[in-house]
């Protein structure tokens, strides 16, 4: 069978597994669609693209129905060259909604005119043509999902003034953003948005592991959902998510005072639930193995977990060295009430504290914190450091010089770097060998070959912690003392 014939297929049946990964267009309209879409145009009548960069490259426009900006991301970035598939990873999950062309480019090491050329040639966009067009893609699914006014929806988008924002919207969807308005019912003050994800999705798996490793008075859980406590440009809200499986999306409710704050809101929630991964392709390469293929069975969409802020999931592997999941949670708990500010908020008649900034914590006596004179030794020098950006957790940056350079800090070893590597930087090619679980698992599967599964290696350790978390636990104090491996995690 043709791959115009799977992806018709597809189309017809409406696949979510398949959203995002290609689109549709319709010859006799000039739109492009999801394969999502309700619309069933003709065989005859449509065209596939690999990307919604192509499809607009060849002359469509983004349908005003399914909306494709809405499309989780692929996986397989568009692009050609390596540092262009990176650059626009990276311009898809960006927080700030401001863009400046030289200090985007010096993160992949090259000029910024470099970067538009190959752009250009591979694509046929500048870096900051693509941001400018993800600003109108954001208002445009508040207008269609909220009842934010139009003035708010512009200030969110990052415009100034709102004459050049309705401008600016009609040249790009061809209609006035009072045009494409819905009506939506209010629901209190919050914003009620979706993020479409390709099924499966192990969101269960992913709850338990935020559970076992909430972050203080921060996190909470209900009802199968999670509500967090966020501080973003010096103010604080809450956010609340679901997930709705008949419609292959997580319902996200934002509470925040803030418009300009949205578009980084949803980027932390994007990443928090790995939502651009794709579960069939993830799955291809680790089905290589049988063992791993019977295990990926029983859970099915398998995310990587990770944490709503780098900072914080760095600290709380530090305090986690060596201790049990219920030992580290309890000392990121103890920090947060040591050295954290006073958010305002009180939820649950607890008044609840910020997670600690870098510079909070050296300049906080540490000495009340219960864990070894050690560990407090290795918060202060990574907090130093990354104050005086010695180190970095910028994602885009290396990862082997990253590893290099967090183990240079004394109490900084194999599993502590390892493990941010995987949940910090999100490298889906990081396999902390030396965490408890994982070593235990790689005791019962001698034959894995992990190499052979790169580039997700990550998916196999969230698989490992995912399935043997409760099983290799349980004969950990009958076990003769051995190596000294990080903690069990899940």
């Amino acid at each position: 069978m043709k791959k115009s014939d799977i992806y018709y297929e597809a189309m017809k049946a409406r696949d979510h597994r398949f959203d995002g990964k290609f689109f549709v267009g319709v010859k006799t309209t000039g739109i492009y669609c999801r394969p999502i879409c309700p619309a069933k145009p003709k065989k005859e009548n449509v065209e596939f693209f690999h990307s919604h960069l192509e499809a607009e490259k060849a002359g469509y426009r983004p349908c005003l129905r399914c909306r494709p900006e809405s499309a989780p991301q692929s996986p397989a970035w568009v692009g050609k060259s390596a540092i262009v598939q990176r650059a626009v990873k990276v311009l898809n999950s960006q927080e700030s909604l401001e863009f400046n062309e030289d200090e985007f480019a010096a993160l992949f090491g090259v000029s910024a005119r470099h970067l538009r050329r190959l752009f250009i040639e591979e694509i046929g966009k500048t870096p900051k043509q693509l941001s400018f067009e993800n600003r109108l893609n954001l208002a445009r699914k508040l207008i269609v999902e909220t009842s934010l006014p139009i003035t708010e929806v512009a200030f969110a988008a990052g415009f100034d003034s709102v004459r050049r924002f309705n401008d600016s919207f009609k040249d790009r969807f061809k209609k006035a953003p009072r045009e494409v308005r819905r009506q939506k019912n209010v629901i209190g003050d919050a914003l009620h948005i979706t993020l479409p994800y390709r099924p499966p999705f192990d969101f269960e798996g992913l709850i338990n592991s935020y559970k076992n490793h909430r972050v203080g008075a921060l996190e909470w859980f209900t009802d199968n959902k999670m509500l967090r406590v966020i501080a973003l440009g010096g103010k604080v809200g809450t956010v609340t998510i679901s997930d709705d499986p008949d419609r292959s999306a997580l319902l996200v409710e934002i509470d925040y005072p803030d418009t300009s704050m949205i578009h980084a809101i949803i980027s932390r929630v994007r990443n928090l639930f790995d939502l651009d991964s794709d579960p069939v392709i993830v799955a291809n390469c680790l089905e290589v193995d049988k063992d791993i293929k019977k295990i990926l069975k029983s859970y099915p969409g398998i995310r990587l977990p990770s944490g709503w802020d780098p900072f914080e999931v760095a600290i709380s592997a530090i305090l986690g060295q060596l201790v049990s999941v219920e030992r580290g949670r309890a000392l990121v708990a103890d920090l947060i009430e040591l050295a954290g500010k006073d958010s305002g908020l009180v939820l649950n008649e607890t008044r609840i504290k910020l997670f600690p900034t870098a510079q909070d914590i050296l300049s906080c006596d540490l000495q009340s914190l219960k864990t070894t004179g050690a560990r407090k030794q290795t918060l202060l020098e990574f907090a130093k450091a990354l104050a005086e950006k010695k180190i970095s957790l910028e994602p885009t940056q290396d990862v082997e010089l990253f590893l290099k350079n967090i183990q240079n800090l004394r109490g900084i070893g194999p599993w502590t770097a390892h493990y941010m590597a995987l949940k910090v930087l999100r490298h889906t090619d990081t396999f902390p060998a030396t965490d408890l679980i994982l070593a235990r698992a790689l005791e019962k599967h001698r034959q894995l070959k992990l190499e052979q599964l790169s580039p997700w290696k990550g998916y196999v350790a969230a698989l490992f912690w995912r399935n043997y978390t409760h099983k290799l636990t349980k004969n950990r104090s009958s076990k003769k003392k051995g190596p000294r491996y990080g903690k069990s995690t899940t």
